[in-house]
């Protein structure tokens, strides 16, 4: 075996061995720094936010501002699909420009 056929032999080797040390590691430990929510409750933080302001924000200030108060980022694609969704139904909140929102008035 040629020295260029072993190394990529060895290559492919340590690419599954760190695969399978990562894949342990996150079924051991909990993930560090990033806390996976879901959509609603994603939903609920930038309400809260929302209310408590009692402003129009924009996206990055909302992204900003729930990083800020409860560690957590936001992913912004995620956020803005489920404002959109909450705005067409007509319930929650508002659009009061692009990329920018408000608690509805009841």
């Amino acid at each position: 075996m040629e020295t260029k056929e072993l190394a990529l032999l060895l290559r492919v080797l340590l690419k599954a061995q760190v695969g399978a040390i990562n894949k342990y590691l996150k079924e051991v430990e909990p993930s560090e720094g990033k806390k996976k929510l879901s959509s609603t409750s994603q939903i609920k933080l930038v309400l809260d936010v929302l209310k408590s302001v009692g402003r129009p924000m924009h996206l990055t200030e909302i992204i900003n501002e729930v990083r800020e108060r409860h560690g957590l980022t936001l992913d912004r694609d995620s956020l803005a699909s489920g404002l959109s969704k909450k705005v067409q139904k007509g319930v929650m909140c508002i659009r009061t420009a692009p990329s920018t929102f408000a608690l509805k008035k009841d």
